[in-house]
């Protein structure tokens, strides 16, 4: 559990706590003679003022709590993928889904947003399923395709593709 849940949980459970706690104070005080209406009523309305922003913004802690838990390990993935292609020069990209117990579009998602982080350089053909890592000097420098020997275009920020056979080349 991240620190954001663990904060949330804590306030709502204090707040929590405080409403019982007022709520009994206030059912005990009705309940003697001097007690008028308006001033359960006005103790009823600190407390809410008092509890309520406790309960809300630690709500509000544990849902942010949750989505920078989901972040967190998204990047893990990200970087765990980094690792095996770096240390292995190349690998499948199916080999590389089940050592990480994620679907192959996944693998493609993570490998496009690397490249968009420009963390990676490398090529893949997704038809074989091979993913190379490359130094990006030498892909800069490269004019036809290491698969089929190809001319190779401009298919978007940062990717060069083979029209031939569909290799991604990520600069």
């Amino acid at each position: 559990m991240n620190q954001g849940r663990l904060v949330g949980l804590i306030l709502m459970a204090v707040g929590a706590g405080l409403t019982v706690m007022a709520g009994l104070f206030l059912a005990v005080r009705t309940g003697e003679e001097d007690a008028t209406m308006l001033g359960t009523v006005l103790g009823a309305g600190l407390a809410f003022m008092i509890v309520a922003p406790l309960i809300g913004f630690g709500f509000f802690m544990w849902i942010k709590g949750g989505q920078d838990a989901e972040q967190e390990s998204e990047m893990q993935k990200q970087r765990q993928l980094l690792d095996i292609v770096k240390s292995r020069g190349q690998v499948r990209v199916d080999e590389v889904a089940l050592e990480m117990s994620v679907p192959v579009d996944s693998v493609r998602n993570m490998v496009h947003q690397l490249v968009g982080l420009q963390v990676f350089t490398g090529y893949i053909n997704w038809d074989d399923g091979i993913l190379f890592s490359s130094e990006a000097s030498k892909l800069r420098d490269l004019e036809n395709c290491e698969k089929c020997g190809g001319r190779i275009q401009l298919a978007g920020r940062g990717i060069v593709q083979c029209p031939f056979c569909g290799t991604e080349y990520f600069l």
